[in-house]
């Protein structure tokens, strides 16, 4: 996924009222910019941190920059940025990076499913395969070398587990596919103590047959690609 827009660079001061981001930028101005990530954000907006950030040319926004890429005081680069996910993860379907995912014929995003109201990411169909259902999160939390998923309690994931697990209880084949989006995670696992219960429902997705698959990513500013899998602990 490429920024199409070339990114600014600046001095993190700030996150607060989870959507705010104050940045200081190479040419001294502090700005005001729009923070897309509604996380915990644990250990990826440190004060002083490297950032980009990309500008908007709507004249009707009230902020205009938004929060893309950090870099922590160890060097990690970090997609801040989780609208980015499905981004990468479309461009990794269409030129068939994901070996797990490949040869459907059709990939459909954003597709309305299940009975409780929801929309799947993308919906892989072929006319010689089962339908794939594909949920993706964004995973940036890192804790002693491992990392984790959620940074925060998520009812919204624990409705996306019941949902996945409730297709391939139909027959279909549902895959859950973290896109990790910090250069320091190796491996992924599930917070349990964060959001316990999101925890015991991904163990009910596992037992039935929801798939897992967590696939690291190459940062820098100017683009964000999905490049290896890595491990994940289940």
């Amino acid at each position: 996924m490429q920024f199409y827009n070339s990114l600014i660079e600046g001095i993190l001061v700030k996150r607060y009222k989870r959507f705010l981001t104050d940045v200081t930028l190479l040419n001294g101005e502090e700005v005001v910019a729009h923070c897309p990530n509604t996380g915990a954000m644990t250990g990826c907006a440190e004060p002083g941190m490297q950032v980009w950030l990309s500008p908007s040319n709507n004249p009707k926004r009230k902020l205009g920059y938004t929060w893309e890429l950090g870099v922590t005081h160890q060097g990690h680069w970090i997609g801040i940025n989780t609208n980015n996910a499905n981004k990468i993860v479309a461009e990794a379907l269409a030129t068939h990076a994901i070996q797990e995912l490949q040869g459907y014929e059709t990939i459909r995003p954003e597709v309305r499913f299940g009975h409780e109201n929801s929309r799947i990411d993308f919906l892989l169909s072929s006319s010689d395969k089962k339908d794939c259902y594909v949920e993706v999160k964004s995973v940036t939390l890192l804790e002693e070398g491992q990392g984790y998923f959620p940074d925060a309690k998520t009812v919204r994931g624990q409705k996306h587990l019941r949902e996945l697990a409730a297709m391939v209880e139909q027959g279909y084949r549902a895959v859950l596919l973290f896109c990790v989006q910090h250069s320091g995670i190796h491996s992924v696992k599930v917070a349990e103590n964060i959001d316990p219960k999101y925890a015991q429902m991904f163990k009910h997705a596992v037992d039935v047959g929801v798939e897992v698959l967590a696939y690291s990513c190459a940062i820098n500013e100017q683009n964000i690609t999905l490049n290896q899998r890595l491990p994940m602990i289940v």
